[in-house]
């Protein structure tokens, strides 16, 4: 996939993991004690231990969370994704784009794309069903108050708001409850100041759905 919205400039991170080695924490960190080993050609994650999740009351590490620290604050990120089973929740699985600030967030009515901690809905798409076991490619592109995701034979999702165009601290994921998530072939590049001369154009297609208010925000978590 070639981005759309924005032009690449510079490969700041491509990892394949296709040697088992130590995990460089300065690109790949886990969140919340949860355990990331590079296993089997892919990076795999799974919840802390329970004696950590029974020795804290919250931030537990219930579900595997990992983030990649080291992105720019304008980014585009090419990867591969995968959720094995588990327990959803109100606020897992996920993947975002700053912590907080552009979040994926799967639920049995589909794919939403939220923003300002949760609390507003940019865009939906009911049919975009996760399947637990099925790996996902996806190239997502973060510009100014921005954000667009497609995925390979899947839905795209585009959606602006205020609250993203601020600074950003990069890439993140948070799997099923009690389960295992891996990430493959990850790519990272800054980009350019100047658009993409496709965007305008192409921009004119994409459904651009009215910002709907969430009852509540989410829990930050």
């Amino acid at each position: 996939m070639h981005p759309r919205m924005v032009q690449l400039d510079r490969l700041v991170l491509e990892e394949d993991f296709s040697e088992s080695r130590p995990l460089d924490k300065a690109h790949f960190n886990p969140r919340q004690h949860t355990r990331w080993s590079i296993e089997d050609g892919v990076l795999r994650g799974q919840p802390s231990t329970t004696e950590f999740q029974a020795s804290q009351n919250h931030h537990q590490g219930l579900e595997p969370r990992l983030s990649i620290p080291s992105c720019p604050d304008e980014f585009a990120i090419q990867f591969s994704i995968r959720f094995l089973e588990g327990d959803a929740t109100s606020i897992c699985p996920f993947i975002e784009f700053g912590h907080h600030k552009a979040r994926i967030y799967w639920s049995d009515s589909g794919v939403q794309l939220l923003a300002d901690g949760e609390s507003v809905q940019l865009d939906h798409d009911p049919s975009f069903k996760l399947e637990p076991g099925t790996w996902y490619h996806a190239l997502a592109e973060v510009k100014g108050d921005e954000f667009y995701i497609r995925f390979d034979h899947g839905p795209e999702l585009y959606g602006r708001h205020p609250s993203m165009n601020v600074e950003k601290d990069g890439f993140g994921v948070a799997g099923f409850r009690g389960a295992k998530v891996e990430l493959d072939d990850v790519r990272v590049w800054s980009i350019q100041d100047g658009p993409n001369s496709i965007w305008e154009t192409y921009s004119k297609s994409i459904r651009k759905m009215t910002h709907k208010t969430l009852k509540e925000k989410k829990v930050k978590s």
